[in-house]
C-alpha cells in the first residue's frame, strides 16, 4: 500500500513520514525544494508543486492514501496571491488528482485559523463558523477556502478527512517553522521583548499520531480540531529558561505598543534578511486566540490525548540542540 505525503519535507510531513516509516508503509513523499528533513530515510520521491496538476497525478497515481500537508503559511498582510494559488489553488488540485487517480483516501491538514476565534470567552469547537473576509488575515482566510475546496470535492465522492491542528511545536523542524523560530529567539537571547498574550500549542507527534489514527478510523467528511495547551509567551519563556538556563527577556511589552512598532521591526527584518516575528497579523493572533479551544471530538473518536506542554517545549529545545541551533548550549539540553 502506497501512501502519499504532501509537504513531506516540511515541519508536518517529516514528522509524519517517520511515523508512517515506522508502521511499515510504502512512502512516496512529494517534494519541491527543501529535503534536509527526508535525509537517509527510505521514501521514494518524487518532485512536484501544487499549482501543477500533472506533477500531483504523477504522485498519486498508485497511491490508496494521500496526507496533504503541503501549504503556504505566512504571517504577512501583502502575500494573497501566493496563499490563494497554492493553498486555495493548490488544494483543488490535490483533490481533483485524488480523484483523477483513484486515491481512496485524503487526509487535509488545515488549521485553527480557518475558524473564527471570537467570542473569546466561548469554547470553540468545529461548529464554529469560519472566517470571512474582510477583516481576517490573508493566511486565515485561505485555510478557510482551502476546506471549501475539500467540501466540494467530498462532495463529489471524494473520501476526505479535514484535521485542524493549532500552533504546532516539535522536532524534527529543520527551517524552522515560525512556532520553531519563536522558541529559538527567545532561547538564543535574540529576542529584545516579549509581548503579551500567548497561543494554543500542540506536539507535532500528537498531531501526526491523530491524522493516522483519523486515515485508519474516522467517517468520511469528518473534522477534527486537535489543540493542545494555551500558553502565554511569557509562560512559555519562563519555561525555556527554566529548561535551558539561558535567561530570557524580561521586559514585556504592551500590545498597543507592539503594533506601534510594527513598521521598524520590517525594516529591521529587511535588512538582516531575517523573518519578522512580530508583524500585525502575528500580534492580533496573540490578542485575539481563543483560550477555549476543544479537542473533545478528537478525543472521543480518535483516542487523541495531546501531552504536556512542557514535555512538548523540552523536547523540542533538545532537538534544536541537537541540530546546533541552539546559540548557548546547555548541560540540560542533554538526551537521555
Amino acid at each position: 500500500m502506497t501512501i502519499v505525503v504532501t509537504g513531506a519535507a516540511g515541519h508536518v510531513g517529516g514528522n509524519l513520514v517517520r511515523a508512517l516509516l515506522v508502521r511499515g508503509s510504502h512512502v512516496r513523499a512529494l517534494v519541491h525544494r527543501d529535503r534536509r528533513t527526508l535525509e537517509g530515510l527510505e521514501v521514494e520521491t518524487v518532485e512536484g508543486d501544487l499549482r501543477d496538476p500533472a506533477s500531483l497525478c504523477r504522485a498519486f497515481r498508485g497511491a490508496d492514501v494521500v496526507y496533504h500537508a503541503a501549504g503556504r503559511i505566512s504571517i504577512s498582510t501583502g502575500e494573497w496571491p501566493l496563499l490563494e494559488q497554492v493553498n486555495v489553488v493548490g488544494t483543488r488540485n490535490v483533490v481533483d488528482a485524488c480523484l483523477e487517480c483513484g486515491v481512496r483516501r485524503l487526509i487535509h491538514f488545515s488549521s485553527i485559523h480557518a475558524f473564527q476565534q471570537e467570542p473569546l470567552d466561548a469554547r470553540l469547537d468545529e461548529s464554529r463558523p469560519q472566517v470571512r473576509p474582510p477583516g481576517c488575515a490573508p493566511y486565515d482566510r485561505s485555510k478557510a477556502a482551502g476546506e471549501v475546496e475539500i467540501r466540494k470535492g467530498i462532495a463529489r465522492g471524494l473520501d476526505a478527512v479535514i484535521l485542524n491542528p493549532t500552533a504546532i511545536l516539535g522536532p524534527y523542524d529543520f527551517r524552522p517553522s515560525h512556532q520553531g523560530e519563536a522558541v529559538l529567539s527567545i532561547a538564543n537571547g535574540s529576542l529584545p521583548a516579549l509581548v503579551e498574550g500567548g497561543f494554543d500549542w500542540v506536539d507535532v507527534r500528537d498531531v501526526v499520531e491523530a491524522a493516522m489514527r483519523a486515515e485508519a478510523r474516522a467517517p468520511s467528511g469528518a473534522q477534527y480540531l486537535l489543540s493542545g495547551h494555551w500558553v502565554s509567551v511569557c509562560e512559555m519563556a519562563a519555561t525555556i529558561e527554566e529548561i535551558t538556563g539561558a535567561r530570557t527577556p524580561r521586559f514585556v511589552c504592551p500590545i498597543w505598543l507592539a503594533f506601534l512598532g510594527v513598521p521598524f521591526v520590517a525594516v529591521w527584518a529587511w535588512l538582516t534578511g531575517k523573518r519578522a516575528l512580530y508583524t500585525s497579523v502575528s500580534l492580533k493572533t496573540l490578542r485575539s486566540s481563543n483560550q477555549a479551544i476543544s479537542h473533545e471530538r478528537a478525543t472521543r473518536e480518535l483516542g487523541y490525548r495531546p501531552r504536556p506542554f512542557r514535555e512538548t517545549l523540552a523536547d523540542t529545545l533538545h532537538w534544536f540542540a541537537e541540530a546546533g541551533m541552539l546559540a548557548v548550549q546547555s548541560p540540560r539540553l542533554s538526551w537521555g
